[in-house]
């Protein structure tokens, strides 16, 4: 599927975490956002609590703060970092504590803590400067988390999902793309996050952690996320209404519903103690 949630963004002319206007552009419907969207595996949040040295979080790119409720009903302490004002309103009516900033420009001021989290969001961080200021701001035994879903829809939805998309938006780069890409491609990209990890100098060897997990959709869930993800927040009203007729059809061929395919993938690695 060429169009995927947060962690898979259009690509830019240089870098993806350059490409502010789309990484800003989430927070449009940012009600319809936190609804629609999947929370995380609760054996990777479980695993992450048993593995930290205490109960404090940051959260890069908090968004509406799904991760950052899963960690707070787990006995955490989070803070979210957010760039998007919009989002990180939602997230504070929610009773999360959020700061507006990108993690680049964001001031710690002296405070630490015992995990780093990306849910969904590393790509918009420059992954050089953003893993050297995640090491700064851990304590001891603290440890960096990078983790987010594949989305693994059925050909059946998939195809005519691509069809409607290069109709809709035929100058897009992502048209290029195939309507599924394989999950090897998105377990690189993870592999270069721990590899820009790992050069830092600053973490132990990092670990890739994965997770596969199944949920099934209707037609109306389906088509209140499909307009939560980056190549659609940008669309004018006809062009998206125009892909979600073409989605909508192809679900009421299969009986109204669909079951998707999720694999949560994660780089992590530890703090070091040598620097």
């Amino acid at each position: 599927m060429p169009i995927l949630p947060r962690e898979q963004p259009e690509p830019s002319p240089s870098q993806p975490y350059e490409a502010r206007r789309m990484a800003e552009s989430f927070g449009v419907d940012a009600q319809r956002y936190d609804q629609a969207r999947p929370g995380y595996p609760a054996a990777l949040v479980t695993r992450i609590v048993a593995e930290i040295p205490g109960p404090d979080v940051l959260d890069v790119g908090c968004g509406t703060g799904i991760a950052a409720r899963q960690f707070q009903a787990a006995g955490c302490t989070v803070l979210g970092i957010e760039p998007d004002a919009r989002m990180a309103g939602f997230a504070r009516a929610r009773g999360l504590q959020v700061e507006v900033a990108t993690f680049e420009a964001w001031q710690p001021a002296g405070r630490t803590f015992d995990a780093v989290i990306a849910a969904q969001s590393w790509h918009w961080v420059d992954p050089v400067a953003g893993a050297a200021k995640a090491a700064r701001v851990l304590r001891p035994e603290g440890r960096l988390v990078i983790f987010g879903h594949v989305y693994e829809p059925p050909a059946e939805v998939a195809e005519p999902f691509a069809a409607a998309y290069r109709r809709a938006v035929p100058d897009s780069p992502l048209n290029g793309q195939p309507a599924r890409r394989s999950l090897d491609l998105y377990q690189a990209g993870y592999a270069k996050f721990a590899d820009k990890i790992r050069d830092t100098g600053q973490f132990n060897d990092p670990e890739q952690w994965r997770y596969g997990w199944e949920q099934s959709y209707t037609r109306d869930q389906w088509l209140d996320l499909l307009p939560t993800t980056g190549g659609l927040t940008q669309l004018r009203p006809d062009q998206l209404a125009d892909i979600l007729d073409a989605v909508g059809g192809a679900i009421d061929s299969l009986g109204g519903r669909f079951t998707m395919n999720y694999t949560t993938l994660a780089a992590t690695a530890v703090r070091a103690d040598t620097f």
